[in-house]
């Protein structure tokens, strides 16, 4: 109209956004639009790390803390022993997602980059220890030092006598030495000095407390079983003989567990495997040990004493099978707690015969009263290797206790 103000357009507001609609199926709709990426659940019903949001994949730090064992290791069995050794058990590999330490075993060896190197080819699953002539004649020559040693001290008196139980006590000593260096019995030394005062008494043991608890001794030994000093050599010449029986049984329990090591899929399972071999090969070796005390009892016009000698040939052999899988602890403990216990008992009578003090002779004189000298090793011996039997049956029945290391044998 005339008059009016000339007509300008006006700034236009622009309008809000609207977001396209998107299509169905389109990334970002639905119930998953919402969660972040990281949360998605695996198929294993646990949640899958996404990538780039920093979670560790746990078997690669297992095998980062490992590295060494899994390296150096030439078969997966290898590394199950070692995983085992550490603690780790079937419910333990269930957080890493395998069924148990054996599969989680085969990925870390599966893992381990040998790129430069030479693969080896497959051999057997496990080196099962084989019969060597060398170690099987070896463990003869303990009995055939002890048995030229009693026909010895038997066909000679007074001084040579001396001299044959000098000479005989050293090649048996070099022939038990050599049978421990060779064979299924081969390993580190065992406590030597507790060993040694065992076999002492099971020679002049019995003896001495006779003398002691009758107000001796007064003499010395003579190397006799009539003599005023009784020498037992029974005992001695049985464990001597025996040496040759614990190897095979050894090499029985080694071989055997090496076999059900590699036909095991689960710790459970090769636990429940080795302990009736254990056993077994325990029972087997009592048994030996028993009819060599017959066999040698009436040839040497000796009784058969068998409590005292089945207990300490029983804890000699626990002793160094344990010690043989690097258990060398307990042995060392047992056999001194036996050494000591024995120790005492001959104490004891010695320090009842002080003034007011003949009470400390009362437990001795009770227990020999009731089932004599021989009462004493075979109560100390037979506590002893009754709790190394409890002990190989938790630690010689793990997978750890058999772990190649070595060539066998």
């Amino acid at each position: 109209m005339p008059g009016d103000a000339p007509h300008t357009p006006a700034a236009r507001t622009p309008a809000p956004h609207m977001p396209a609609p998107r299509q169905p199926g389109a990334p970002g709709t639905g119930a998953r639009a919402d969660r972040p990426e990281s949360a998605v659940r695996a198929p294993g019903g646990g949640r899958a790390p996404a990538p780039g949001s920093g979670v560790v994949d746990p078997v690669k730090a297992l095998l980062h803390r490992h590295r060494e064992l899994c390296e150096r290791a030439v078969d997966p069995l290898e590394i199950a022993a070692g995983l085992e050794a550490e603690g780790i058990t079937d419910r333990t590999a269930a957080r890493f997602r395998h069924r148990d330490v054996f599969s989680l075993a085969e990925e870390l060896y599966a893992r381990v980059p040998r790129t430069g190197e030479a693969r080896p080819e497959p051999a057997p699953p496990l080196p099962v220890p084989r019969i060597r002539a060398r170690w099987a004649l070896t463990a003869l020559l303990p009995g055939a030092a002890g048995a030229a040693t009693v026909a010895g001290l038997r066909l000679t008196h007074g001084h040579p006598r001396l001299l044959v139980a000098v000479a005989g006590l050293l090649a048996v000593a070099l022939a038990v030495r050599a049978a421990l260096r060779t064979g299924p019995l081969a390993g580190p030394p065992g406590p030597r000095a507790w060993t040694l005062w065992l076999l002492g008494y099971a020679l002049f043991g019995d003896g001495l407390l006779h003398n002691v608890l009758t107000g001796g001794p007064d003499t010395l030994p003579d190397g006799t079983p009539d003599g005023d000093w009784p020498t037992a050599l029974l005992p001695p010449l049985a464990l001597a003989l025996a040496v040759a029986p614990a190897a095979w049984c050894a090499h029985l329990l080694a071989a055997g567990a090496r076999r059900r090591l590699a036909g095991s899929r689960g710790l459970e399972d090769f636990t429940a495997a080795v302990r009736p071999l254990l056993f077994g090969t325990f029972t087997l070796f009592l048994g030996a040990l028993a009819a060599l005390l017959a066999l040698c009892g009436p040839v040497l016009g000796e009784p058969a004493a068998r409590p005292q000698a089945l207990t300490l040939g029983a804890l000699l052999l626990l002793a160094r099978l344990l010690t043989v899988h690097r258990h060398r602890r307990a042995p060392a403990l047992a056999q001194a707690a036996a050494a000591v216990t024995q120790a005492a008992a001959l104490a004891l009578p010695l320090a009842g015969r002080l003034p007011h003090c003949g009470f400390l002779a009362t437990p001795v004189r009770t227990l020999v009263d009731a089932w004599g000298e021989a009462a004493v090793p075979a109560l100390a011996c037979g506590i002893a290797a009754l709790t190394l039997l409890l002990h190989a049956g938790r630690t010689l029945t793990r997978a750890s206790a058999h772990a190649p290391v070595g060539a066998p044998e």
